[in-house]
This record gives C-alpha cells, structure tokens and sequence, in this order.
C-alpha cells in the first residue's frame, strides 16, 4: 500500500467520523484518548514481526522516513509488540470534558485565554487554520503527574562510527507542576505560586566529579509572553548564572541534546509558528515495560531494569513499537538567527507526546533524529500504577550529521514525598552546591 494512497484512506476515514460525530461534545468520545486505527494490517503488522532492510519495503507506509533510512542502512532494526491502549488519568480526562469549548485563543499573541485544565483543543480539527498552535497547546499541556523524581538518571555520551561510549553522567531530576494540576493534591493549583510559573524543572548532576553538583534550574511562567527564566550552577565557579536566551540552543553538558530539546520543546510557544501537517497512522515506541525481554539487565532493589540500547553505535532504544495513530506538526523559528530551520514531530495522539522528533540544520538539512521509548503505567513500577500515562523509560538524540548521540536512561517514578517547592530556587542550587 503506497503512502499516499494510505493518507488518503486515512482523511477519507476522518471525514466520515466528524461526519457521524457532528453535533456531538467530542470529548465524550473514547477516541479523543483512545483513538481507533483504520489501516491496520494484523497480516504484516503482528507482533513478533522484526522490520530489517531486508524486509523494510513493506513496513514503510507505516515508518517515519529518518527512522526507515536508519533501517535500509543497517543501523537499526525494530521489533514490533502487542498493541495497546495508554491509559488516561481520569482527572485529566474530566477536566477535557468539562472545559471543552471553553479556551481560547487570543489572535494577537497566541496566548490561551481561560484555560482551566484539561486538554486544551480536544478533537482537534486538522483543517482548522490555527490547528498547528493548538497541537502545540495541546503538546505543552498533555498529561504529566504533578511531582515526579527521577533519582536513577543515566546519559551516555556515544561515538556511533567508533562504538564507544565516551562519557557517562549520573543525575537527579525532579518535576513540579504549580498550575493545571491533575495528579496530587492541591488541585487545581499550588497554594503558594506568586511568580505565576505553570511548572519547574530541577536537575542535578551527580558524577563525574569535575561537574558533579553542576545544576540547572528551569521555571516555566503561566504567561506565554512571559521570558522562560533559567539558571545553571557550575562547581567550578561555585556560583549561579542565569541563563540567556541565545545558551538555550548550546549543547547541554557538551551533550547532543539543547535546552530548548527538553521535554519535546522547551521554549515559547510564540517563539516559533506552528503548522499542522495532518494526522497519520504510525509505528511508535510504545510499549509495556514489564513485557520487555530484560533478561541480561541488572535489577535494582526494586526490580527495575533499564532498556537496553542496540543499534550502530548503542544509540537506539530496543523496545517494541507498535501502531498508534498520530500528528504531523512542523515548528520554525520565528528568529532568523536560531540555529535551526525547523523541528518535524511526530506527536501521539492519545497523549499528546512528541515521541519522534527530526531536527533540521539552519540549511534545511535533517541534523538530528529525537527518539522516546514510552512504557505504558499499567505494565511498569508498581509504585507507578497511579502514574496512569505514558512514562519515559529512554531517550536517542542521535546528530545523524555527526554520527554521534546521547542516550538516556531513567527511572522516573511519582515522588513519594511532597515535592519541596524550596527545590525549586536558586537559593537551594547554592545550598546544594556547598
């Protein structure tokens, strides 16, 4: 089946379900979460099946075409999973429905008036003019708990011509949300919050020693117009800087990976103009933890094992993907002087997530290929049964230009104690930087 004919089936299927779903509240339907897929082909799409460049031709209406061009060069190759449905968490889910039709956008700046929660733009309409900045609303407000730690953070440094792993770094990480919140009480918001800020990001590195206790320190303002505020620690200058717009797009720690990379996207919405390029049916790595063969993992005290990374150079995750339906949305710069032409994602649609991401140079050439192995809660950490969404287990940000990549692993879990929001100021990156 070629591509094209595959796309058109696709819009026609669309057509026909706004069609039947005409006059109704869309976000009563299951499939804002659970979307249904059309072109599944349980003949050639079954689980157990490994995708090679020997058989590569016959998946390839169903491949992003970086991750296909890893494939046809023997770089990777993909196993295929049995499907199944992410959870949603029930809070998020209500608030979808109960404030559906009630955010705005505000045509000057396209900041988003009376948000409340929820998915701000369910069912969204891809020939909806402003669909591409809803998607990006949508990314920028899809599910994620409250407070989250990630005490087990491991981000490798590999040479993919050499093999070779050329510096491993050991680090914290913790999440909180201020605003919107769904999974921990307070809901909906932190009492305390006079910066306004929507949610911070905390990360401490804590090997090797010549940057151990090297942090960085994101807010997150509520107010799109507002400046994003970051702040870095250096051991070696034992004191805190902040830092500027333009060090955003530097490389993270001499990593592959920029600020701005963070999360999917971590900047302004306004600062880039969104276009969404239509929905699709695609393969993904989305799958169950616990049904991972792990065998030659190491477990930690509480069973976990990383995912593995296999591939040219250990850069890719080795988990199995499975066929979910998803976005097309094309982000370029609003300034001429970023060093990117523009970011391609490909955006679950029951969650919102940007799961693959193609990176393209200031020249218009592909630079880098983004790639996230989600598991979904119900197959993962006991302790994260409550987590009820897609957590990252692996991140590739493979420089394919430069035939290097950084890889991370985590452990990310809901934190078992209230976040502090003291964490989350400068005054406790020089507390912890003593």
């Amino acid at each position: 089946m070629s591509l094209i004919f595959r796309r058109l089936l696709l819009s026609l299927a669309g057509a026909a379900l706004s069609s039947l779903a005409a006059g109704q509240n869309p976000t009563t339907d299951s499939q804002e979460f659970s979307p249904l897929l059309h072109t599944k082909n349980t003949t050639i799409l079954k689980p157990g099946a490994v995708i090679t460049s020997a058989n590569l031709d016959q998946f390839t209406p169903w491949l992003d075409e970086s991750v296909s061009a890893r494939i046809r060069a023997d770089e990777y190759q993909i196993t295929l999973g049995e499907e199944q449905n992410m959870p949603s968490h029930p809070r998020y889910v209500d608030a979808t429905k109960e404030h559906a039709g009630k955010t705005r956008l505000i045509a000057e700046s396209g900041e988003l008036e009376n948000y409340q929660g929820g998915r701000p733009f369910p069912a969204l309409d891809t020939k909806d003019t402003q669909a591409g900045i809803k998607a990006a609303w949508n990314m920028r407000y899809s599910y994620a708990p409250d407070e989250t730690e990630t005490a087990h953070f491991i981000w490798r440094y590999r040479d993919m011509e050499r093999d070779k792993i050329e510096r491993t770094l050991t680090m914290y990480g913790a999440i909180l949300r201020y605003k919107h919140r769904h999974s921990h009480p307070p809901f909906p918001q932190l009492e305390s919050n006079p910066a306004q800020l929507f949610s911070a990001l905390y990360l401490r590195v804590n090997s090797p020693q010549d940057i151990r206790n090297t942090q960085l320190l994101i807010h997150r303002a509520e107010r799109d117009s507002d400046q994003e505020q970051a702040w870095m620690y250096l051991n070696t200058q034992r004191r805190v800087r902040r830092i500027s717009t333009g060090q955003k797009t530097d490389a993270f720690l001499g990593s592959d990976i920029m600020i701005e990379d963070f999360l999917g996207y971590n900047g302004r919405i306004r600062d880039m103009q969104w276009k969404l390029l239509g929905s699709d049916e695609m393969l993904l790595p989305l799958y169950g933890h616990s049904q991972l063969d792990l065998s030659q993992q190491k477990a930690d005290k509480e069973g976990y094992k990383d995912i593995v990374f296999s591939g040219k150079g250990g850069c890719f995750p080795e988990v199995t993907w499975q066929l979910r339906k998803v976005y097309h949305l094309e982000a370029t710069p609003r300034d001429s002087d970023h060093p990117l032409s523009k970011r391609h994602y490909i955006i679950d649609a029951a969650s919102y997530a940007p799961i693959l991401t193609r990176i393209y140079d200031r020249m218009g050439k592909l630079w880098k290929l983004g790639i996230v192995a989600a598991s979904s809660s119900e197959f993962h950490l006991p302790s994260n049964k409550d987590w009820q969404g897609p957590i990252t287990d692996a991140v590739s940000m493979i420089d394919l230009q430069a035939k290097h990549c950084t890889t991370l692993s985590m452990k990310s879990q809901l934190a078992k104690k209230r976040l502090s929001q003291k964490t989350f100021t400068t005054a406790y990156l020089r507390q912890m930087g003593r």
